[in-house]
C-alpha cells in the first residue's frame, strides 16, 4: 500500500451515501415501503417456543408365535434391523426383543422427509416378510418427535363411569377438537380399549392408541390429548382449543373438562419476557447515544436504523418461514446494539464535520467519505461470521439455522440503512453549529488527551503491551477448566415429569412360558386369587392397575408439598403397561424454583420395593433418551455386558452432580430374561441420570466416559445417546464453524485493506475477549456450552469492528501524509468517541438479557454475560493493542520485504 499517493476515487466511488443524498425522495420512499411491508411480515410470523425441526423416528412393532426372548431376537428382531440400515438417511437403530414380540426403532437424520422415510420402511419390509417365522405381523408407526402434545384436558366425573366418559369424549368432544386446523390428532387417554380418534387424511394415517389410565389430583378419570402438527403454530392450535372447550363445558352434565397439561403458558410467557427484554434494550441503547451526540436530531436519526432494520429482518424470517420462537427472539434481541453501530458511526462522523464548521449536507458527504468503506467492511465481517452458524450441520445446525440467518439478515439491512438513509436524514435535519466562544472542542477533552498519552507511552513499550495481551490471554484460557460445559441449561419451567416403572407381578416372573400357562386355565387358582385368569382376560388392565396403584402411592406424598399446584398421573406409556408419568405443575407464586422443588419430590418420595423411578425436567428439544445423561454400554457377551454395566452404575452413583441414576435394564423383565436390547448390531444397557444445576451435560458425560475407562473389560464399549450425543457435537460443529466464520472474514478484511497486514492484525486482536467473556461466565456460573458458544461467534463479528474502525482511517491519514506515530495517535483521539458509543450501546443491549428476568432467562443470560465480559475486556485492550500490533507487524513485514529484496 502506497501512502504517498492517495485514492478519493475509490472511496468516492463506493460511496452510495452519495447518491441516496442526491436521490433522497427515492431513499425516504423506499425505506417506508419497506417498514409498512415489515410491520405487514411481523403480523403474520406466527409464535412458538423453539423452531420446526423433524426429529424423524420409525417404529417397526413386530409380533411371532416365538416363545423365548432370545429366539425372538434371533428369528425377528435381528432379521428386520438387518435390511433397515441401507435407508437414505439412516442414522442409528434400536430394538426391545420381549418373548413374541420386537420393537425395533430406526432414527433417522434431522429433516429427513417422515413420509418418504415410512415408505422405505414399509418397502424393505415386504420384501422381507417371506422369511420371518410362520404366523408373524408387524406394524410401521412413524414419529416426529417435534409433534408433541400442546395441551391436555382431565375428563373428570362424581358420579358417571369411565364407559360413560369414554362415549361422551367420543360423540361429544373429540370430533370437534380433532376438525381444527393445525391438529394432527387427538388420543383418548384413561381408556383401556380405545382407538385413538384422528383425522383420516392420507399424511395422517390411523394408529393405535396404547391402553392406558389417567388420574388427575387423586381423582380417576379419562383425558383428552391434542397433538399438533410440527408446522402448527403452537399457541394458536391451543387458543382454538380452549376455546372449543369453553363452548362445550356448558354442554356436559356432571362432567368436568380441566386442564391438565400445556405448553402454551410457558411459550406464552418466554416470549414475552423475551420480547420485553428486546424493548428495554432498545430504549437503553438510544438512552446511551444521547450524552455522546447532545442533539436530540443526531440521536432520532440514529435510532431509527433499529426499528426499520428489525422490520425489514421480519421480512426475511416471514420469507424463510421463521417463527418468533426463543432462538429468533433472542437474535433480535442480540443484534440490537450492532444495528445502531453504523448509523451511530456515521452520524457522529457526520456531527463531527458539522462541529468544524461544515454544512450539513457537505458533512454528511466528507463523513460518510471517510467511513464507507470501514462501516461496509466491519459489518459485512459480521454477516460473514453468522452464515456458517446458518448453515452447521446436524440437529444443532437445523436449531441455529434461524438464528444464523436472523442475525446476517439484520446486520446488513443495519448497514444500508446507515449508507442511505442515515445521511439523508443527517444532510436535512441536522442544523449548522456556531463556533463555541472558547474554541473548545471535545478532541482537547481531558479522557481523549489522557488517551493520547497512553498510545504514545504503548507505542513506546510495545513489548509489554504485548506481554500483557498474552497474559490476558492465558489467564482466559486458564478459566476455561473451571467454567461448567454443558450443552443447554436446565430451565425453571415450574413443570416436571417423574417418570416410573412398576415391578411384574412375583408369581409371573416365575413362569417359565406365560402364554402356555395362561391357556392352561386349570393351573390358575392360588389362594382364591385367580390371578393368572384375569391376565389372560384383561392382561394390559391388570399391569396397567397395579402401575396406577404406584402412581396413586406418590401422588399422595406429591399433595402434601406446597410449591406443587397439581398433579396428572398417566400409567402406561408407549405401549410398556408396567411404566408411568406424573406430570407436576408448580404455582406460580412459589418460592421454590423448579431444581429446587424437584429435589424436595426426590427426599419426599416413597420407595416403593421393586420401584424406578426418575425425576424429569420437561426435554428442551424431544430426543431419543428421556434422561439428560444417556450413555449406551455396547458389547456382544450380554452376561459380561450385565455385569460391566452394574458396575458402572456403582461407581457413577458416587460422582458428584449426578441424580437418578438407572440402568434400563434394571426392571423385573429386563433381570429375568424377558427383555433384551440392541444399538447398532451389539447389545446394548443404558446408563442414564439427571443432573444438578451445577453440573454441566458435558462435564457430566467426560466424568462418566472417564470412569469407565478404568473398569469395561475388552469388548465393551461406550456410546453417548441423545442430549449427550448432541452436546459431543455442539463443539466440532462449533469449532469447524468458527474457523469458516474466521476465514470467511479474512477474506473480506483482504478485499477492503488490499494487503494481509491488516487482516492480520485484526485476526490476532480477536483472543482479547476471551478472559472477559471466561470471567462473565464464571462469575455467574453459566455453563459453557451451546448458548454461550453463539456468544463468542458474536462476539467474533463484533471485536473486529472497533479494530476496522481505527486501521482504515490510521492509512488514511498516512496517505494523507502523516507519520505513523501522528496518523496512530490522531486516529485513537478521532475515534475514540464512536468506539466508546457502539460498545457502551451493545453492552447496555445485552443488560436487560444478562440480568436473568423473566422466563426462559437461562437460555438469554450466558450468551449476553459472555458478550458483555468479552466486549468490555477486548475494547479496552483493543484500543492500545491493535495501534501496536500494528507498527510491530508492519516493522516486521518492511523488515521482511527489505531482506528479500
Amino acid at each position: 500500500m502506497n501512502f504517498s499517493n492517495p485514492k478519493p476515487t475509490r472511496r468516492e466511488r463506493f460511496n452510495i451515501s452519495r447518491l441516496a443524498i442526491q436521490h433522497s425522495p427515492i431513499v425516504i420512499g423506499f425505506w417506508l415501503a419497506v417498514t409498512i411491508a415489515g410491520l405487514l411480515a411481523l403480523s403474520s410470523l406466527k409464535y412458538a417456543l423453539f423452531p420446526d425441526i423433524t426429529f424423524p423416528v420409525i417404529v417397526v412393532n413386530a409380533q411371532a408365535p416365538v416363545e423365548t426372548v432370545i429366539d425372538t431376537q434371533n428369528q425377528l428382531t435381528i432379521p428386520i434391523e438387518q435390511p433397515l440400515k441401507k435407508i437414505e438417511g439412516f442414522r442409528d437403530v434400536g430394538s426391545t426383543t420381549y418373548p413374541g414380540r420386537g420393537i425395533v426403532n430406526i432414527f433417522f437424520a434431522v429433516g429427513t422427509p417422515l413420509k418418504s422415510a415410512s415408505e422405505d420402511v414399509e418397502k424393505t419390509l415386504a420384501q422381507l416378510k417371506p422369511s420371518l417365522p410362520s404366523g408373524s405381523s408387524y406394524e410401521v408407526i412413524p414419529i416426529n418427535l417435534n409433534e408433541s402434545g400442546v395441551i391436555s384436558y382431565a375428563l373428570l366425573s362424581d358420579q358417571k363411569s369411565l364407559e360413560e366418559l369414554t362415549a361422551i369424549a367420543h360423540q361429544k368432544i373429540i370430533p370437534k377438537i380433532a376438525k381444527l386446523p393445525g391438529i394432527l390428532k387427538v388420543n383418548l387417554l384413561g381408556d383401556t380399549s380405545s382407538i385413538d380418534s384422528q383425522k383420516t387424511e392420507k399424511s395422517s394415517p390411523l394408529t393405535r392408541q396404547y391402553p392406558t389410565l389417567v388420574r388427575f389430583n387423586g381423582q380417576e378419570g379419562l383425558a383428552i390429548e391434542v397433538i399438533k402438527t410440527s408446522r402448527a403454530n403452537t399457541l394458536e392450535v391451543v387458543r382454538q382449543v380452549e376455546q372449543n372447550i369453553q363452548q362445550i363445558q356448558p354442554e356436559l352434565s356432571d362432567v368436568r373438562l380441566v386442564l391438565a397439561e400445556t405448553q402454551a403458558e410457558y411459550i406464552r410467557e418466554s416470549t414475552r419476557a423475551t420480547i420485553d427484554a428486546l424493548i428495554e434494550a432498545i430504549v437503553l441503547a438510544v438512552l446511551v447515544i444521547i450524552p455522546f451526540l447532545r442533539s436530540f436530531r443526531a440521536t432520532v436519526i440514529a435510532s431509527l436504523a433499529i426499528p426499520i432494520s428489525l422490520l425489514a429482518t421480519c421480512i426475511i424470517m416471514a420469507i424463510f418461514g421463521f417463527n418468533l420462537e426463543t432462538i429468533t427472539l433472542l437474535a433480535l434481541a442480540l443484534v440490537i446494539g450492532i444495528v445502531v453501530d453504523d448509523a451511530i458511526v456515521d452520524v457522529e462522523n457526520i456531527s463531527r464535520h458539522i462541529e468544524q464548521g461544515k454544512s450539513p449536507k457537505e458533512a454528511a458527504i466528507l463523513g460518510t467519505n471517510e467511513i464507507g468503506l470501514s462501516v461496509t467492511a466491519s459489518t459485512l465481517t459480521i454477516a460473514a461470521v453468522f452464515i456458517p452458524v446458518a448453515f452447521m450441520a446436524g440437529p444443532v445446525g437445523k436449531f441455529f439455522k434461524p438464528f444464523g440467518l436472523t442475525v446476517s439478515a439484520a446486520v446488513i439491512f443495519s448497514l444500508l440503512v446507515a449508507r442511505t438513509l442515515t445521511p439523508v436524514l443527517a444532510s436535512r435535519w441536522l442544523k449548522p453549529k456556531k463556533p463555541e466562544k472558547n474554541g473548545h472542542n471535545y478532541l482537547d477533552s481531558g479522557i481523549i488527551n489522557h488517551y493520547r498519552q497512553l498510545l504514545r507511552w504503548s507505542l513506546h513499550h510495545r513489548k509489554m503491551v504485548i506481554g500483557i495481551a498474552l497474559i490476558s490471554f492465558i489467564v482466559g484460557v486458564g478459566l476455561i477448566p473451571l467454567i461448567p460445559k454443558g450443552f443447554i441449561p436446565p430451565l425453571d419451567r415450574g413443570e416436571f415429569n417423574i417418570v416410573y416403572t412398576a415391578p411384574l407381578p412375583k408369581r409371573l416372573l416365575e413362569l417359565k412360558s406365560l402364554p402356555k400357562q395362561v391357556e392352561n386355565n386349570s393351573a390358575s387358582q392360588e389362594g382364591g386369587f385367580d390371578w393368572i385368569s384375569q391376565l389372560a382376560s384383561s392382561p394390559q388392565t391388570f399391569l396397567l392397575r397395579k402401575t396406577l396403584r404406584v402412581g396413586k402411592e406418590f401422588e399422595e406424598s406429591l399433595q402434601k408439598i406446597t410449591e406443587i399446584k397439581s398433579v396428572y398421573t398417566i400409567a402406561g406409556l408407549q405401549g410398556e403397561p408396567t411404566k408411568g408419568k406424573i406430570y407436576v405443575t408448580l404455582k406460580h407464586d412459589r418460592q421454590l424454583n423448579t431444581q429446587q422443588v424437584q429435589d424436595v419430590v426426590r427426599q419426599n418420595l416413597p420407595k416403593p420395593k421393586g420401584v424406578i423411578f426418575s425425576v424429569e425436567d420437561i426435554p428442551f428439544i424431544e430426543t431419543e433418551a428421556e434422561k439428560p445423561l444417556q450413555i449406551a454400554i455396547k458389547g456382544d457377551n450380554y452376561t459380561q455386558l450385565q455385569a460391566a454395566a452394574q458396575t458402572l452404575k456403582t461407581r457413577v452413583e458416587k460422582l458428584p452432580g449426578l441424580k437418578d441414576v438407572a440402568l434400563s435394564n434394571q426392571d423385573d423383565q429386563a433381570a429375568n430374561g424377558y427383555k433384551l436390547e440392541r444399538l447398532n448390531g451389539q447389545g446394548v444397557i443404558y446408563l442414564s441420570a439427571n443432573l444438578s444445576p451445577k453440573l454441566g451435560l458435558e462435564d457430566a458425560a467426560l466424568d462418566v466416559e472417564k470412569t469407565a475407562k478404568t473398569i469395561l473389560p475388552q469388548g465393551v464399549i461406550l456410546q453417548r445417546w441423545g442430549s449427550a450425543a448432541q452436546s459431543d457435537d455442539v463443539l466440532m460443529s462449533f469449532g469447524k464453524t468458527l474457523a469458516v466464520a474466521i476465514l470467511l472474514m479474512l477474506l473480506v478484511l483482504i478485499l477492503l485493506f488490499g494487503r494481509i497486514l491488516e487482516p492480520l492484525v485484526v485476526i490476532l486482536s480477536l483472543p482479547l475477549s476471551i478472559v472477559g467473556a471466561m470471567l462473565g461466565l464464571l462469575i455467574t456460573q453459566s455453563d459453557f456450552g451451546i448458548i454461550s458458544l453463539i456468544g463468542l461467534i458474536f462476539l467474533v463479528g463484533l471485536l473486529d469492528k472497533n479494530a476496522v474502525l481505527l486501521l482504515d482511517y490510521i492509512n488514511q491519514l498516512r496517505s494523507a501524509g502523516k507519520t505513523r506515530e501522528e496518523a496512530i495517535i490522531e486516529t485513537g483521539a478521532i475515534r475514540l468517541r464512536p468506539i466508546i458509543m457502539t460498545t457502551a450501546s451493545t453492552i447496555l443491549g445485552m443488560v436487560p438479557l444478562a440480568l436473568g428476568w423473566g422466563a426462559g432467562s437461562e437460555l438469554r443470560q450466558p450468551m449476553a454475560v459472555a458478550i458483555i465480559g468479552g466486549l468490555i475486556t477486548s475494547t479496552l485492550l483493543s484500543l492500545i493493542v491493535v495501534p501496536v500490533l500494528y507498527s510491530v507487524l508492519e516493522d516486521g513485514w518492511l523488515k521482511m520485504v527489505k531482506t528479500h529484496k
